[in-house]
């Protein structure tokens, strides 16, 4: 897909997120019940509603390309013969929907050829989406008011950092990580927003020292890669979505490539 396709898509793409947010806060603002799923994460009517409203409507919008979404993966084939496919999380953070603190998302990634090349995070209660594609940049919209995003290019480890975590997953792991930092504050956030702080440059680092799933940072990644980050394994590897079927992701770390770069090496 060339970067005028992508440019022309992503319109679309940033309203169907709009439409699920509206779904899940129709759910947010009354009494919801809570289920559990084998792996005993939560599970809500809200989940399933933005499902149903953004695999509805990309089918509408790009028959062509198949849907891998958390709540819907048995439904997935593989990617179309161009190494398309749209890879969704219709709420992340559902742990934080539940505690009613906003920082939960809508995340709509389109994938080609195991990279994120489009983009949209939407947080309903923030009423602010961070969008991006190949070519076009990356972009913040707080109600309607859109600016141009970019990485902290000046963090260092000899400068002092603000580091993104989240409030739901503080391992031994993270703080052991975390120890090997002199100079930083902690920054708490729920959901795929972590990223996109990195990528509008409130924060400098994200060390993701625990277990995520494909959905649930690709469409943030591409946020980070337009804004000029990057999203890497602790090996200095880009994450990468070629093979959906290991629906999880590495450890991981997001800032710029200097900051990411001295850390894996």
């Amino acid at each position: 897909m060339d970067n005028q396709q992508l440019a022309e898509l992503l319109p679309a793409i940033e309203q169907i997120a709009l439409n699920a947010g509206g779904c899940i806060m129709e759910i947010y603002r009354r009494d919801f019940e809570v289920d559990f799923k084998a792996d005993e994460s939560p599970l809500t009517e809200a989940d399933k509603a933005a499902n149903t409203v953004i695999v509805k409507e990309l089918q509408q919008l790009t028959p062509h390309i198949p849907i891998l979404s958390e709540e819907a993966v048995e439904a997935f084939k593989g990617p179309n013969v161009n190494g398309l496919y749209w890879l969704v999380d219709p709420l992340d953070g559902t742990k934080e929907f539940i505690k009613r603190n906003g920082e939960f998302t809508v995340n709509i990634a389109l994938i080609e050829n195991g990279k994120p090349i489009l983009g949209v995070v939407y947080a309903p209660v923030l009423e602010t989406s961070y969008v991006a594609a190949r070519g076009l940049g990356a972009f913040k919209i707080y109600r309607q008011m859109r600016a141009s995003i970019q990485v902290n290019e000046e963090a260092t480890l000899q400068a002092y950092l603000k580091v993104v975590g989240s409030r739901s997953h503080v391992s031994e792991e993270v703080q052991e990580w975390l120890g090997k930092l002199t100079n930083y504050e902690m920054v708490s956030m729920g959901s795929s927003l972590k990223l996109c702080l990195v990528a509008e440059g409130v924060a400098d680092l994200y060390p993701r020292i625990g277990l995520t799933s494909l959905w649930d940072t690709a469409a943030a990644h591409a946020v980070v890669l337009q804004a000029g980050g990057v999203v890497a394994d602790t090996e200095g590897n880009a994450l990468s979505y070629s093979n959906p079927e290991t629906v999880l992701n590495p450890y991981f770390l997001v800032g710029n490539i200097d900051l990411v770069s001295s850390l894996c090496s």
